[in-house]
């Protein structure tokens, strides 16, 4: 039997294609670096290293996973069409023609929202199978033959169902037209999206990371791109995906790290954090900076030359209040002082018939009686001192906070010991994010062009200030789902977040569709959300695998279940999770040694990896273990939205091993 030759043709421009692909790679090498100086020089070998790496080309991937046979809308019946092979980044043949093209092409746009109702020109949509980025089979969809009946894609499903071991990998092949919405969603634009467990949200998040970097390349290579997740093993878990997509100058971070300022010796009670965290607290923090500007008392006297000139108290009084009411951070504004009085001298020294110009106002501007003055009249300050000193001393704390807080909140915020110095402060987070904003109040720092906020459901009000500020000039996609807040201070709606991070204007979209999570498991875990998220629907399955669901009794020792389980899924293809309260983490690791199971925590890349509950969010693999529901539920006050957290991070099978009772609501079907 002869082998197939539109799946030869196909082979073959994919050899082309990857041939292609390295002499681009090649030819960038070859480039010499050579600008007008030093720094223009290196700036270009930066931008030349970062080319060669975009251009690198990974075997194991598919080069394209797409085509579409397109005409232009009204001439679908002429016989003549264009062909657009769509992949993860552009190729061109050395004439400079499209071998592939980058799927955030506009032309690629059709790809993923052709329907039969709405063909977008598409005649013809191909879809590739492929193993080991060999090209193995294709499926083609006619969208304007009324004699095809529409079929759910093979190769479509095997690619969302696939066995997901190591990283989060790139949704481009599978990407669906509500994704798309969002990936494809302009710069100047913030969008919020709403996302069940299992929706795809944090890979649409990263998806229109890539999008905008590559339609603003110019705009946002000034201004860059920061993506914000929860913690570390959330940020090692989805590292790979941009940098798969051809985009390496990404930064990554988490919240703490974004705030870092201060050495962190102290975790709050949650009652504390949570007050920490109040919007409140960026009132408190602006009384206590501007309580630092004395009203003026004195006459500001200035010697040049043979004659003492002044500045009367009325005078540095109007100025002050100027400055004051422009709106500028403290510190902008202070610096702006000493150039207002000496702008005042000028005029007394102009009406005397002196010449003067702006190099004499700067002079009188910098002169040691005029900055002795500002020094005395409005202090330089340092955020982390003043952070430090309203925690340590009830005086001040008083001071700013009468009519914000209560006396016994004013008792809850300071610290039980005096700090001796900033070195030595017990400082906790929530008291970085404190001093992140006492240096946002004394001076505006500059933004990034674009911020990708996951997990955004459990920041506290003044963690989504601190991000806001970073994207106060550019715009956000903000991702989470509002069932799966876990923090005392878990924000109730998304208006709410939105107002904090000062973009109450955005755009929401809810995802509905699940494409993650199977329906057994969907089921079973929805159970909790009339709960702890009555508003919220659960997401729609839409994979044909209803997925696996086995709930155990271990009626006697449960590290033994727990062992059994393990072993018993490990057979299985895939990754497996298996997910204990944070406290439970040794002894269930202890268990599958002493039982033999290969293993690893968090961040080794193994196939069977013990989680902690508290940094399951986020994560997925094909096969979970939730071992004691109720001891997860009792770690914390949102024990309930942590379960749900936990139970919903399966891909194909879930399995939940307990020797106390299950929390009642899952035992109601």
């Amino acid at each position: 039997m002869s082998a197939d030759p539109v799946l030869q043709s196909e082979r073959e421009h994919l050899r082309r294609s990857r041939a292609d692909l390295e002499a681009m790679r090649e030819h960038t090498l070859s480039l010499t670096a050579q600008g007008g100086d030093r720094v223009s020089t290196e700036y270009l070998k930066a931008a030349l290293y970062r080319r060669a790496k975009a251009l690198e080309d990974d075997p194991s991937l598919p080069l394209f996973f797409g085509r579409i046979n397109r005409v232009d809308p009204g001439d679908e019946h002429d016989g003549t069409s264009e062909t657009f092979h769509i992949g993860r980044r552009h190729v061109m043949d050395g004439h400079g023609d499209p071998m592939v093209v980058d799927w955030r092409a506009d032309v690629s746009r059709a790809f993923y929202r052709a329907t039969r109702d709405d063909p977008h020109g598409v005649t013809l949509r191909r879809r590739y199978g492929f193993a080991g980025g060999e090209l193995t089979s294709y499926e083609d969809e006619h969208l304007l033959d009324p004699g095809e009946a529409d079929v759910t894609s093979r190769i479509l499903t095997e690619e969302i169902e696939r066995p997901r071991v190591g990283p989060m990998r790139d949704i481009v092949a599978t990407i669906q037209p509500e994704q798309d919405e969002v990936v494809r969603a302009s710069l100047d634009r913030t969008v919020c999206v709403q996302g069940a467990p299992g929706t795809g949200k944090t890979a649409v998040g990263l998806h229109r990371a890539a999008f905008l970097l590559h339609t603003y390349r110019d705009r946002l290579a000034r201004t860059g791109v920061l993506v914000i997740g929860p913690n570390q093993a959330f940020l090692h878990y989805i590292a790979q995906v941009l940098p798969t997509l051809g985009e390496v100058d990404v930064r990554q971070v988490t919240v703490a790290e974004l705030v870092e300022s201060v050495a962190i010796r102290s975790t709050d009670d949650p009652a504390t954090a949570g007050l920490k965290g109040d919007e409140r607290l960026a009132t408190v923090l602006r009384n206590a900076i501007w309580s630092h500007v004395a009203e003026p008392t004195e006459t500001l006297y200035v010697a040049r030359g043979t004659r003492r000139w002044r500045v009367p108290v009325h005078e540095v009084a109007d100025a002050v209040r100027t400055l004051r009411e422009r709106g500028d951070g403290y510190t902008t504004a202070r610096s702006l002082l000493g150039q207002r009085l000496a702008h005042r001298i000028l005029l007394r020294m102009e009406a005397a018939g002196e010449i003067t110009d702006d190099r004499v106002q700067n002079a009188v501007a910098r002169s040691r009686p005029v900055k002795a003055y500002v020094d005395e009249l409005w202090p330089a300050l340092d955020p982390v001192k003043l952070v430090m000193r309203l925690l340590s001393e009830p005086g001040l704390l008083a001071t700013a906070a009468d009519g914000v807080l209560d006396a016994d909140e004013q008792q809850r915020l300071l610290w039980r010991k005096p700090a001796r110095g900033p070195k030595t402060a017990p400082w906790s987070h929530a008291d970085a994010v404190l001093v992140d904003e006492a240096a946002a109040a004394l001076a505006r720092a500059a933004g990034v062009g674009h911020v990708v906020l996951d997990e955004a459901q459990d920041l506290s009000p003044m963690e989504l200030r601190a991000v806001g500020r970073r994207a106060a000039t550019g715009s956000l996609t903000v991702l989470g789902d509002i069932a799966q807040g876990t923090t005392p201070w878990a924000t109730p709606s998304w208006p709410e977040a939105l107002r904090h991070l000062a973009q109450d204007d955005a755009h929401l979209e809810v995802l509905r569709k699940g494409y993650r999570v199977p329906a057994s498991v969907v089921e079973f875990a929805g159970r909790l959300l009339p709960v702890i998220a009555p508003g919220v629907a659960p997401p729609e399955p839409v994979r044909s695998n209803p997925g696996r669901l086995d709930v155990t009794h271990a009626a006697g020792d449960l590290t033994a279940a727990v062992s059994d389980a393990a072993r018993d899924v490990a057979a299985r293809e895939g990754s497996v999770g298996v997910i204990v309260a944070d406290d439970a983490v040794a002894g269930t690791t202890a268990a599958l040694d002493a039982a033999g199971v290969a293993h690893g925590a968090l961040a080794d890349d193994q196939r069977v990896t013990v989680v902690p509950a508290t940094l399951a969010k986020g994560l997925e693999y094909d096969h979970v273990i939730v071992v004691e529901p109720a001891a997860i539920v009792a770690a914390e006050p949102a024990g309930l939205r942590r379960l749900y957290v936990v139970l919903t991070r399966a891909v194909s099978s879930l399995t939940v091993v307990h020797r106390d009772p299950l929390p009642e609501v899952l035992t109601h079907q």
